[in-house]
């Protein structure tokens, strides 16, 4: 099992002199959850982008990185607005594997809970899954990327 973090709200921390929230260049927020799970997990970080920045570059470039793993289990810590485009263009690229996209709509140095809630939600599910396939882990749901979409205007995923 294998932990692409590619940033996203998930990771945000404040940045005292800009006085902004950035995503930073490292894996703190993951490795704080990952530390408390008993799992052989391995942790990697890629592109630390908010996911409005995300292009298709972006999204070759994971393709890529998860397509040359000797894994064939996905997590893919990523930000929520486009989270869905990821599993998409992961879903049409790639049917040999378990990729479960998780992330949160609070930065975990704000509030640990939720980034808490979905990174290990997505760990145990990709542990019991046998099932290739793109899925999307939010708010209590693990789904198949086309079945969970981010409700804007209620700030939270519901299924479709």
């Amino acid at each position: 099992m294998m932990i692409l973090n590619l940033g996203g709200t998930f990771n945000k921390r404040y940045n005292p002199l800009s006085g902004e929230m950035e995503v930073p260049v490292d894996n703190l927020a993951v490795e704080k959850i990952v530390e408390h799970i008993d799992a052989d997990i391995a942790l990697a970080g890629a592109i630390y982008k908010d996911s409005l920045d995300m292009d298709s570059d972006d999204r070759k470039m994971l393709t890529s990185i998860i397509a040359h793993s000797t894994e064939k289990k996905f997590i893919v810590v990523h930000g929520t607005d486009t989270m869905e485009k990821s599993a998409e263009f992961l879903d049409t690229v790639l049917d040999d594997r378990v990729i479960i996209i998780t992330g949160a709509m609070v930065p975990f140095e704000i509030s640990a809970m939720e980034a808490t809630i979905n990174l290990s939600m997505a760990i145990g599910y990709l542990d019991a899954c046998e099932t290739n396939g793109v899925y999307i882990c939010m708010n209590g749901y693990v789904k198949p990327w086309n079945k969970i979409v981010k409700n804007r205007t209620k700030g939270k995923f519901e299924l479709v």
